[in-house]
């Protein structure tokens, strides 16, 4: 058997296993308050894990990619728009990548 139709088919029952196992032994809701909170909040986590490593690594300099952070970071604060933060914060990246380099 190949090495790469084995590796995909563990890969295909690891995913299965991790989707199916919470729902056959879980079958009760969930009252703990500090479960569910741990709960709600893990899909933020998780993005938040994957993209802050990609945000300081994508620009040239990592100041341009920390201004664009913090430009993008004082945006969503305030409220403004997903559009208009990521214009802004690209834009932010550009200005110092051009006094930059």
């Amino acid at each position: 058997m190949n090495n790469t139709i084995f590796y995909i088919l563990v890969m295909a029952v690891v995913t299965y296993l991790i989707r199916v196992l919470p729902l056959t032994l879980v079958r009760k809701e969930i009252k703990n308050s500090f479960i569910r909170s741990f709960l709600y909040y893990v899909p933020y986590v998780t993005l938040a894990v994957m993209i802050f490593p990609a945000i300081l690594d994508t620009t040239a300099s990592p100041w341009s990619a920390l201004v664009g952070f913090v430009v993008a970071m004082l945006f969503a604060w305030r409220g403004t728009s997903l559009v208009n933060v990521a214009l802004l914060s690209c834009l932010s990246v550009f200005v110092v990548e051009l006094l930059l380099y």
